[in-house]
């Protein structure tokens, strides 16, 4: 018989427990995405950059062909991480560059959070070979996008058939945070989401100003 204890799920996510690797948020990857508006995934893309800055998670940026053709990483992901290393490919599968490998490795976490464009191939390229090489692997929906919404659907069921979670950007931002009780983080958390959570953050200005709320903080 099961038994219930005051403690997290060993599938839900922690700071410490992974890696992030955005990969080609680019203008000319963004410019023949449908599946989603780029004033949306810019936001999306902000929102986890941000939430993985603020909880030190282990992050990697890559690009593909940045100078030769795709241009730079969205400034709304530089921006948050100005000194970090970009590592520039020209595999379309993230996972086959060598230099993705040896940071993989120094960070040794387990599980991996993707985001980035397009789904369907820098995306599913590195959770597929993530998985076949017995990664835990998370896609971040709503900061991904395709070419068409069939194409980004069908990238996301193709990994979910093999063993990938899907969450969002919103849902990532509060998994991280878990408990309005973790001082260190909260303001800094309501400040992101107040910025990039959509309704959601000004659910959180209105009761803030109405009523000066502050979660159980």
């Amino acid at each position: 018989m099961a038994v219930a204890h005051a403690a997290p799920g060993k599938t839900l996510l922690n700071p410490s427990d992974h890696t992030l690797i955005m990969i080609d948020h680019q203008s000319q990857m963004a410019f023949a995405t449908q599946s989603i508006d780029a004033v949306t995934l810019r936001n999306n893309a902000a929102l986890v950059s941000k939430a993985a800055k603020e909880f030190g998670v282990s992050t990697i940026l890559t690009t593909v062909a940045e100078k030769s053709f795709s241009g730079p990483m969205f400034d709304e992901i530089k921006s948050v991480f100005p000194d970090h290393n970009v590592i520039d490919r020209t595999s379309m599968n993230t996972w086959e560059d060598p230099r993705i490998a040896v940071e993989v490795n120094r960070f040794g976490k387990q599980k991996i959070v993707l985001a980035g464009l397009w789904t369907s191939v820098c995306i599913v390229g590195p959770a597929l070979s993530a998985i076949d090489q017995g990664f835990e692997v998370y896609v971040i929906a709503d900061a991904c996008g395709d070419v068409s919404t069939e194409a980004h659907e069908m990238a996301m069921q193709r990994m979910i058939q093999l063993g990938a979670r899907p969450m969002t950007s919103v849902q990532y931002l509060l998994e991280l945070q878990r408990d309005w009780a973790r001082g260190e983080t909260y303001n800094q958390t309501v400040k992101t989401a107040i910025e990039n959570g959509g309704a959601y953050g000004l659910g959180l200005i209105y009761a803030k100003s109405m009523f000066n709320a502050s979660e159980g903080h």
